[in-house]
């Protein structure tokens, strides 16, 4: 089948004012009438839910936690990015849209990055009327911070919290419709399947996690906003419970699934401290604006540091190697997390790694001369014109602990280590998913009626997602595109009625879920789930991770389906089906994660060239940068399903056009 993408024709700074020009309405009358599911309750699910009960549409809101504030956007840190040059540092819309297209190495669709771009002022507008408590500069004025891949100061930000402060925004507007009578909230529930009724999305199966009911629900339109699937992984930075299903099962009933490789290793997460750990910790990329990252220069010291022989503060600076400002010079530690990551990975297989775990592996995020320029600063405003050290430090620590404080705290109640005095050990870690449930322009995937917003959907980030914008497009997406672009297509559906939810389709699907629900509490194994999720993660990671080659994707793919296999074979799901079941919960995830990882090892495999996330060791220059190739590989991937063996799935293109930037070689030297 052609993908159609719906970009409206025109100029690009007009494509989406005339566009919502043309849209159909639903008049305020006739919404009463309508349903509307919306999965999931992050920035972009919240904020669409809060949307649309604002609108008047009646509208049934589920998560899988206990509360929509537990979310994982508020995991978020570092901040939001908006194009309002409050700096007076050469920034625009263009230029958010420039610097988007060109941090995913032009492998996104211009048209919805540009709109990203125009609407991210309105966000911070809105954010602001909710009382976000973005933090402000001296005259009171919001405050801005640079982040990774930009020369300008454009991310709007609240301490180390920003998702956090962001989410409890978009819930404070949640909660007022949940009051109003407007949103219907199912807290606690799980989407296992999605119904379709004469091929349009009418519908979800959701298992209601504290009983084990599976229960049915009609709507309207369908919106998935449930998140990405970093925790395919094991390891990752993602909260333990998140998870690809809604989307997984998206994909299963005719929804194409784009560009499964694109996923975004961190490069300031804690590093690994062993085999039994269960989750990363992520520590904001914020702390580039004041940390440099080096590593020993000698491999001696490096061994010696690991041994315990020898501490960073006792490395001399002309010992030391800050490896980002040696090679990219104009960009230094703000240069994009994907080239910040094989950068620290490739000092780390060098043999400077600091970290004494099994790989060794681990770089320093040092604030010392942050530490001293900011005191120096403070103490000269206070008539101090020839501070002590001690002072210089004391101002200085003050000044870190204003802008990073929480984030400081986190990392010491983790590590026992004092940041302010030892510099922080990071190392890349998996963070975030560009890949996702294909969408057209109106973020509808290929079921009409089922629309994909946030880290769920592929549109905006291409082959790597700049800092701060992640929740630039949940919020965007939920307050400032579904609200016009979803109405359009409820316009056809006033004389629709209410839906049924006692059909042959209703019944299919739900029968469907309590076999494999049965499938796996009655199998007769002896192998946990997180035995297989484990073995899965290492293939992932070794195989599908920072770094790829033919062999390796060949031999994860392979593995992959005998995991499959062995899995159901041999997994042990204790518990009943009908009861609170965790266990129960886990595996129905991680089945999903296993067909999920083939398809992104099929996906490397075919895209033979290196782009942002996705890095072929094959496709490389002599300076070990990424090597694209435009002409065979400049399209969107989407894969339809074609059975539980992702190497069977058929593949789908979607050229990229770009007509208002040139394509250029991505250089931040």
């Amino acid at each position: 089948m052609a993908l159609d993408s719906k970009i409206p024709q025109g100029h690009i700074s007009e494509k989406w004012t005339n566009h919502k020009n043309n849209l159909k309405l639903v008049a305020p009358n006739n919404r009463p009438k309508i349903d509307v599911i919306v999965v999931g309750t992050g920035l972009a699910g919240a904020s669409a839910a809060a949307s649309f009960g604002e609108m008047g549409y009646n509208v049934k809101a589920f998560c899988f936690q206990d509360s929509p504030r537990r979310a994982h956007s508020i995991a978020a840190q570092g901040g939001i990015n908006a194009a309002k040059n409050y700096q007076n540092d050469g920034d625009s819309t263009y230029r958010l849209f420039y610097d988007t297209i060109k941090g995913g190495d032009y492998r996104a669709r211009e048209a919805n990055v540009h709109r990203l771009a125009e609407v991210s002022s309105n966000i911070i507008d809105q954010c602001v009327a909710q009382g976000v408590p973005f933090a402000r500069d001296y005259g009171g004025l919001l405050d801005n911070r640079s982040f990774g891949g930009t020369q300008v100061q454009r991310t709007f930000y609240a301490a180390g919290q920003t998702g956090q402060q962001l989410l409890l925004g978009a819930y404070s507007a949640l909660s007022r419709q949940i009051g109003l009578g407007n949103v219907k909230m199912y807290n606690r529930h799980e989407m296992l399947d999605i119904v379709k009724v004469e091929g349009k999305a009418r519908g979800i199966i959701a298992r209601n996690l504290i009983t084990g009911e599976l229960e049915r629900h009609s709507a309207h339109a369908v919106i998935i906003a449930s998140g990405g699937y970093g925790n395919v992984y094991f390891l990752s930075t993602n909260a333990m419970g998140s998870n690809v299903t809604a989307s997984w099962k998206v994909h299963k009933k005719g929804a194409h699934f784009a560009n499964p490789c694109f996923v975004q290793i961190h490069p300031t997460c804690i590093p690994v401290h062993g085999t039994n750990q269960a989750k990363l910790t992520l520590m904001s990329e914020s702390l580039r604006n004041s940390g440099r990252i080096w590593v020993p220069a000698k491999k001696e010291d490096a061994e010696a540091i690991r041994s315990g022989n020898l501490k960073p503060t006792q490395i001399a600076e002309s010992d030391r190697d800050y490896f980002l400002e040696r090679k990219y010079p104009a960009f230094g530690n703000l240069v994009p997390r994907d080239v910040a990551s094989r950068a620290a990975k490739d000092v780390c297989d060098a043999g400077h790694g600091i970290e004494s775990n099994d790989t060794n592996e681990g770089v320093y995020l040092d604030f010392a001369s942050e530490i001293i320029t900011k005191g120096k600063q403070a103490a000269f405003m206070q008539g101090d014109h020839n501070p002590s050290d001690a002072t210089i430090q004391d101002f200085g620590k003050k000044w870190v602990e204003s802008k990073y404080g929480n984030l400081f705290t986190m990392y010491e109640k983790i590590t026992d280590e004092n940041p302010y005095e030892t510099p922080m050990k990071i190392y890349p870690a998996v963070h975030y998913t560009m890949g996702g449930v294909w969408v057209d322009y109106n973020l509808m995937s290929s079921i009409p009626g089922c629309f994909v917003a946030g880290e769920a959907n592929f549109s905006d980030h291409g082959a790597n997602r700049l800092g701060a914008s992640a929740l630039m497009q949940g919020l965007a997406d939920g307050y400032f595109v579904l609200p016009y672009t979803v109405s359009n297509y409820l316009a056809e559906e006033i004389r629709t009625g209410k839906i049924a939810t006692d059909t042959p389709e209703f019944m299919e699907a739900e029968n469907a879920v309590r076999q494999s629900i049965e499938q796996l509490i009655n199998n007769n194994g002896t192998k946990s789930v997180d035995y297989f999720h484990k073995k899965l993660g290492l293939i992932m990671w070794n195989k599908v991770g920072m770094s790829r080659n033919e062999k390796g994707l060949k031999e994860a793919i392979e593995e992959i389906g005998q995991l499959r296999e062995g899995f159901y074979a041999e997994v042990n799901v204790p518990g009943a089906a009908n009861e609170l079941n965790q266990e129960l919960e886990k595996a129905l995830r991680v089945a999903d994660f296993i067909e999920l990882g083939q398809l992104m090892a099929k996906d490397a495999l075919d895209r033979e060239e290196s782009c942002g996330g996705h890095f072929r060791e094959e496709y490389q220059d002599a300076e070990g940068e990424t090597l694209r190739d435009d002409e065979k590989f400049g399209y969107v991937a989407a894969w339809e399903y074609n059975g539980s063996d992702a190497s069977k799935s058929v593949l789908h293109k979607e050229e990229l056009k770009y007509e208002f930037i040139k394509i250029a070689a991505r250089n931040y030297k």
